[in-house]
């Protein structure tokens, strides 16, 4: 059995594992990747977050022409969907951005496995061992021990990601009960698409698709949307979903499904009984779940908690030496930037150097429209600790940016400390928010303050004044409110 030696090995080329391997061997290591898919770039790059935004930029400009268009002065014909070519352009995004990181494998001298790893412990010199079985997607993971290229490292990185968790009862079949894996490649308009699950995946894919024409139909068992995000800005999110013509169903749980041909008949449960109501679609996106089990972790006695993460320490460490884990394996925020956080520290903490990464200062951004991003304490969160606080806002119908560009819905709120001023949290609901976020990660990250933003000087027209007249508002100063 062939045998290869490496300084660190790790699974997976998602954000987490493909920076962690980049910023490695900057550091000087000889890195293996292993990955099962043909394209690297995990979850993210290939079914998550790229091609989501592109369907995303596609339907809204499709949405622009349709109906917003003669605001302008700018008299079309009413333009007609080919979505076969708005999937071939997402495609092509998707290409060139999994290639860009197999360029930069090739730069940096990072061996690239395409294959299924299996974990087989360390042998008597400390080396832990990983198998690939570089024979496809398919491949069974009881076959890897058997015939498969075996490669050792003294540490290995795990940041395989996770998968869509299925509803109870209502398993994926990829035609009519999808995940948004297929969600993105519907090769037809669906009439009627059902979505389990008000979340950011959820409300984004219903978001193109409601804008290209389907009837989109939202089920959540919870109250409201959004349940983590700050309640007035997700509020003002779902009323703008409504008004775009999104039909929600909250408080509802569904019970059942039964295929009528190519189509589906859909039980729930809304509190007054079982009702129905049919579609041709379902997409669940009611969560995701760690796969790290399918590595052999038991044999190995890896800990995993009641949700089926791995439990690591300060240094990412597992319990068993020398095996470590970033991303979705590990608890925490399901997404690409704190996956890649965590792999960049963890490897610099293996190289002796003292980062850290700063999980107050995550944003968390929805790419709806429009669209919502949000970093640090909910003024809910800071209610229910007793911390005392202050609220700034400030509506983007008071921006000349926003008035120009015709979106004038929603605001910006910053939320400071009573005493110290400190920012605690900022969130964001209107026109590129999710670029607008970075300044208040900026000032929160070096403890500013809402007077600091408020010191600022913000070139005029832009969209970012709407942020300094927030901070402005905390000490109520704002000047265009």
């Amino acid at each position: 059995m062939p045998e290869q030696q490496f300084d660190l090995i790790i699974i997976g080329a998602g954000p987490g594992g493909y920076v962690a391997a980049i910023r490695a061997a900057q550091l000087g290591m000889k890195v293996a990747v292993v990955e099962k898919r043909s394209a690297l770039g995990g979850v993210c790059l290939n079914e998550g977050c790229i091609p989501s935004k592109a369907l995303l930029d596609s339907s809204d400009l499709f949405a622009l022409a349709r109906d917003h268009f003669f605001a302008h002065g700018i008299i079309i014909d009413a333009p007609r969907l080919d979505l076969s070519e708005m999937m071939r352009r997402k495609g092509d995004v998707v290409k060139k951005l999994t290639d860009g990181i197999s360029y930069l494998f090739k730069k940096r001298g990072i061996q690239h496995f395409h294959g299924i790893a299996r974990l087989m412990g360390a042998g008597t010199d400390g080396m832990h061992e990983v198998s690939v079985a570089q024979t496809g997607e398919q491949s069974a993971p009881a076959e890897l021990s058997q015939g498969a290229l075996v490669i050792r490292a003294p540490k290995v990185i795990l940041a395989v990601g996770s998968e869509a968790s299925a509803l109870p009862g209502i398993p994926f079949d990829g035609q009519v009960v999808v995940s948004a894996r297929e969600a993105l490649s519907f090769e037809q308009l669906p009439e009627h698409l059902i979505i389990a699950g008000g979340g950011f995946i959820g409300l984004e894919l219903g978001s193109v698709w409601r804008r290209l024409g389907s009837k989109v139909t939202v089920m959540e068992m919870m109250p409201q949307i959004l349940p983590s995000m700050d309640r007035q800005t997700a509020d003002l999110i779902y009323r703008s979903l409504r008004k775009q013509g999104i039909q929600f169903k909250l408080e509802t749980r569904i019970t059942g499904m039964r295929r009528i041909g190519t189509k589906a008949l859909v039980q729930y449960d809304s509190g007054s009984g079982n009702e129905e109501i049919d579609c041709d679609r379902i997409l669940v996106a009611t969560g995701r779940r760690p796969v790290a089990k399918e590595l052999g972790l038991e044999e190995l006695g890896i800990q995993l908690d009641e949700k089926g993460w791995l439990i690591v320490d300060s240094d990412y460490q597992t319990s068993v030496g020398g095996i470590y884990a970033i991303g979705d394996s590990i608890p925490g925020p399901m997404l690409a930037h704190k996956a890649s956080e965590e792999g960049v520290v963890c490897v610099e903490r293996m190289a002796g150097q003292a980062s850290v990464v700063e999980y107050d200062f995550i944003p968390g951004v929805i790419y709806t429209d429009p669209e919502g991003a949000t970093v640090g304490k909910t003024e809910e969160q800071l209610r229910q600790s007793g911390i005392p606080y202050k609220v700034g806002r400030f509506n983007f119908s008071g921006s000349g940016r926003a008035r120009c560009l015709d979106q004038t819905d929603g605001l910006v709120k910053i939320l400071a400390h009573a005493d110290t001023d400190r920012i605690l949290g900022v969130h964001i609901v209107g026109p590129r928010a999710s670029e607008l976020i970075a300044e208040a990660v900026a000032v929160m990250s070096f403890g500013g303050t809402s007077r600091d933003i408020a010191l600022i000087c913000h070139a005029h027209p832009t969209l970012a004044e709407a942020i300094k007249e927030a901070a402005l508002d905390v000490h109520k100063e704002a000047i265009h409110a």
